[in-house]
């Protein structure tokens, strides 16, 4: 029931989803005797949607997210493992094209060709199932053809196909790889997924280092306008969804904190 609800809910919830039905619901009222207050209702989801896409909010918001966490440090020594979280590909489109088709958060698996490079010994894990409502297409079914491009061989990486949301990543990739005591593990995942992961996996014992890609944001946040009004929707749009999703996951007892830091920090 949580993963249905997680996938429609937080759907109706995003600001541009609001902001458009309030308009909607203004066209409708302009039929009946409330013409006025329908009026008023688009005026305001018009100044609203304007506001949304051009002011840096976005930004802002997803800028708090992705400096959360440092740039992982090399100096600290090889890791034992490494986990990669799936949100990189597209299943349905894979499917359709029967070539692995990414997101814009591809850096997850470039990391892999980085990571597996610098440290040969380690363990790595794709953590990545089918996050679609009706879909049957785990996503790290496609990671293998990938690999082959960027000269990973695929004995490298395990593969993890159940797991469907963050909270599912952090208990069967443990189930998967039984870490020991002792051992280090990167966790690598978008910057402004980053928080909500962490907090996954500190929630069910699993200790992992934070190693953080796919920034959306500049390091020093910027007050400067959005230059096109989709773009600065969409970045408000995601934003606000990784925060109702930390909320969430904190309310519902997914994460160990609301706002998960570096563990020096905590």
């Amino acid at each position: 029931m949580f993963f249905i609800l997680s996938k429609t809910v937080a759907f109706l919830l995003l600001p541009s989803n609001i902001l458009i039905l309030l308009g909607v619901a203004g066209l409708v009222l302009l039929a009946t005797r409330f013409a006025r207050a329908g009026r008023r209702l688009l005026v305001v989801s018009l100044a609203l949607l304007a506001l949304a896409g051009f002011a840096p909010i976005g930004v802002g918001l997803g800028h708090l997210l992705e400096s959360r966490f440092p740039a992982w440090d090399a100096s600290r020594g090889a890791p034992d493992g490494i986990i990669v979280l799936g949100g990189a590909i597209l299943p349905r489109l894979s499917q359709d094209y029967d070539t692995p088709v990414v997101t814009a958060d591809a850096a997850r698996v470039i990391a892999i060709g980085k990571l597996a490079r610098a440290y040969p010994n380690a363990r790595i894990v794709y953590s990545g199932g089918d996050s679609s409502l009706l879909g049957n297409a785990p996503e790290a079914n496609f990671l293998y053809p990938l690999l082959d491009s960027i000269g990973v061989p695929r004995t490298r990486v395990m593969l993890e196909l159940r797991s469907r949301n963050t909270e599912e990543n952090a208990v069967f990739t443990k189930e998967l790889v039984q870490p020991k005591s002792g051992e280090r593990w990167l966790l690598v995942t978008s910057a402004q997924h980053m928080p909500r992961a962490i907090g996954c996996f500190r929630r069910v014992g699993f200790a992992v280092e934070a190693y953080p890609v796919a920034w959306h944001t500049r390091r020093e946040f910027r007050l400067v306008p959005m230059g096109i009004l989709s773009g600065g929707l969409g970045r408000l749009d995601n934003a606000v969804n990784e925060w109702i999703g930390l909320v969430t996951y904190w309310a519902t007892g997914r994460t160990s904190e609301l706002l998960p830091g570096p563990a020096a920090s905590r």
